[in-house]
């Protein structure tokens, strides 16, 4: 199941609207289920008002460079085959 639907499932067992056995039946998973998903929500609720925001992920300069070379490489890969492409009759090889 995705996170989100967890989530709906929770908050709904939390809002107690209607009892773990009808919210079960309602969407056809088992009660233990809800009932763990209720218990993770309520334990880490707290998380939600830390006021730290999902942190990207953070990429070293060395990183951001092979990035770079990789590109080239295949830019230079790219820009020669299409070369190549052209000078085959019948290819359909398009010069830019």
């Amino acid at each position: 199941y995705s996170a989100e639907f967890k989530a709906k499932v929770a908050l709904e067992a939390i809002r107690e609207e209607l009892t773990t056995a009808e919210l079960a039946k309602k969407y056809d998973i088992h009660p233990t289920m809800i009932s763990g998903w209720k218990r993770t929500a309520i334990e880490n609720m707290a998380q939600a008002f830390t006021g730290q925001a999902t942190a990207e992920p953070t990429i070293s300069a060395a990183e951001v460079g092979k990035l770079h070379v990789k590109i080239g490489q295949l830019v230079v890969e790219r820009d020669f085959l299409l070369e190549a492409s052209s000078l085959i009759p019948g290819t359909g090889g398009k010069k830019r």
